[in-house]
């Protein structure tokens, strides 16, 4: 509990002594807890003053849980060497019934399908350095409405092809975003709020659902690069380089990209492992639907025995990023699916039974608090080197140690409650770690 306390007390800004105490004791059991992370569960392993109720009371509580995310994590991020990145994502939790708030069918990409639950919008600061991700904003999402079918009007008269009478040039940096786009926006706009001047943000990572035109405005509205995803197939031209041919607007499309027969001039590294062959082209292309240059890293595997080829098609906006970063910058944005799993399988996101509004989202908060905590806990010299199983079975020891111990009429003298701990740990320890008492 000490440990936890010492943890939390740079949470006294954005939270009350008595939330606090409440959130100190409830964090404590859910390290402790080898079960389903329910409010009943919690309540059944915090010490004195975790009764049921008393958990009742923290789930109803209007907690600002962006606010208490950043004052928890920039401790530990704002002294953090090298680059941060702003990440994205969304995360289906399955759920049943039909009273939860915010439920909805929503697109499972582990079911490859759409399922009945809850969908989360997360950001998180994801540290190149430690390449790891903190969880920063969760915001529920609606269910996406249908869209309406067009009805068949039968055979008509054809328009005449070509462009209509009087029609005007569209500016493409003008979009309409959708409500989940506008939401996002929110969002980051949120996020850059509450860091302030405390990290240098430069770049926003998200998957290829922002890979398009508005994807691109929008990220550039709050002063943020995007790096994202095309499709395998995508339309890119290079840029027009030749004469101007005397008459009408400059051309601005030069050759296609014929992703058969890429210039050798963009290679940029080759490497062969385990009969695979991996090609990293870097160019500077456009794309008939977006409104600026994009900086392009195209990843082309090929089997050398079968001659079967698989590509990747990698983009940000800004068009001086080197090709090694851009790809690593992506590839970390999978840490926040890392998040997700650990927030699920041992902090209570699948597990979670509450209804209403805010008791919903307190839950689904705290799983994500719980893992900046496990993140930043396992930081500390006596927990260095622990997997989350490691480190509930120490706490866990702890609580049997203690509760074996009230039971004797009086405590021996010289014995330690730590030193017994570290021992019955290792029971359910699944790593043998030598590690700083």
């Amino acid at each position: 509990m000490d440990i936890i306390m010492s943890l939390l007390f740079c949470l006294s800004p954005c939270l009350d002594y008595t939330t606090l105490r409440r959130l100190a004791v409830i964090v404590t059991a859910i390290l402790s807890m080898p079960d389903r992370v329910t409010m009943l569960g919690m309540s059944r392993w915090t010490d004195k003053g975790g009764s049921y109720r008393t958990v009742q009371r923290f789930f109803k509580t209007n907690i600002d849980w962006a606010k208490l995310q950043w004052f928890f994590i920039r401790v530990h991020l704002k002294d953090a060497p090298g680059i941060i990145l702003l990440t994205g994502d969304e995360v289906v939790t399955p759920k049943s019934g039909k009273q939860t708030y915010g439920l909805g069918r929503f697109f499972s990409s582990i079911y490859n399908k759409p399922i009945p639950g809850l969908c989360h919008l997360q950001l998180s600061l994801t540290s190149v350095e430690e390449q790891k991700s903190y969880p920063l904003i969760t915001q529920p999402m609606k269910q996406p409405e249908k869209a309406k079918s067009k009805k068949f009007k039968g055979k008509g008269k054809k328009n005449k092809g070509g462009r209509p009478k009087g029609s005007l040039n569209k500016n493409r940096r003008n979009v309409e975003f959708t409500e989940t786009q506008n939401m996002l926006l929110v969002n980051i706009k949120k996020a850059l709020t509450l860091i302030g001047d405390t990290l240098k943000l430069s770049y926003f990572v998200y998957d290829g659902a922002l890979g398009n035109n508005s994807g691109v405005q929008l990220v550039r509205q709050c002063n943020l690069h995007l790096i994202s995803k095309l499709r395998y197939d995508s339309a890119l031209f290079f840029p027009y380089d030749g004469p101007y041919s005397g008459k009408g607007s400059y051309k601005k499309y030069g050759d296609k990209l014929d992703y058969a027969n890429i210039p050798k001039r963009c290679l940029k590294s080759s490497t062969v492992e385990d009969g695979i062959r991996t090609d990293v082209y870097q160019m500077i292309m456009r794309h008939k639907k977006f409104a600026d240059l994009l900086g392009v890293v195209i990843i082309l595997k090929t089997n050398l025995k079968t001659l079967k080829t698989a590509r990747v098609v990698l983009f940000s906006s800004n068009l001086e990023l080197a090709s090694d970063k851009l790809i690593k910058y992506y590839s970390l944005r999978f840490q926040i699916e890392f998040n997700f799993r650990d927030a699920k399988q041992y902090w209570g996101l699948d597990d979670f039974m509450n209804i209403k509004e805010q008791q919903v989202c307190n839950a689904a908060n705290l799983a994500f608090f719980m893992v900046n905590l496990s993140h930043i806990l396992r930081h500390r010299p006596n927990f260095s080197g622990m997997s989350i199983i490691d480190l509930k079975a120490w706490f866990r020891a702890g609580k049997y140690v203690r509760e074996t111990l009230k039971l004797l009429p009086q405590i021996p003298e010289g014995v330690s409650i730590q030193s017994i701990s570290e021992k019955v740990a290792a029971l359910g320890r699944v790593n043998e770690l030598e590690r700083v008492v």
